[in-house]
């Protein structure tokens, strides 16, 4: 029988990685993006599981709000993305401190 411990301990582990994945990957844009994105989806294991196990659809309802933001996102996200590599040519995150005002 699979336990609302063991969805919190996978949600836990998600999550886990995520921040080890930004704290690790500091060059890569793609894979940070991709890191938060895990971090999010961690955080909406956690509602659904707790919303299903209290029987309140209130953590459902947020998982649509995380969901749209991680939707907006990705998408402003990937077209700053596309803006920089045609201006400069790569994407590696020591070389965007020119951006700095």
């Amino acid at each position: 029988m699979i336990t609302l411990g063991h969805y919190l301990g996978l949600s836990a582990a998600l999550f886990v990685l995520s921040i080890a994945g930004i704290y690790i990957n500091r060059k890569n844009v793609i894979l940070l993006l991709m890191c938060i994105e895990l971090l999010l989806l961690a955080v909406n294991f956690n509602f659904i599981a707790l919303s299903r196990y209290l029987d309140d659809s209130v953590g459902q309802v947020f998982v649509f709000f995380i969901l749209t933001v991680a939707a907006a996102e990705a998408a402003i996200g990937l077209a700053i993305l596309v803006v920089l590599f045609r201006s400069r040519r790569s994407i590696d995150v020591e070389e965007l401190d020119v951006l700095k005002g």
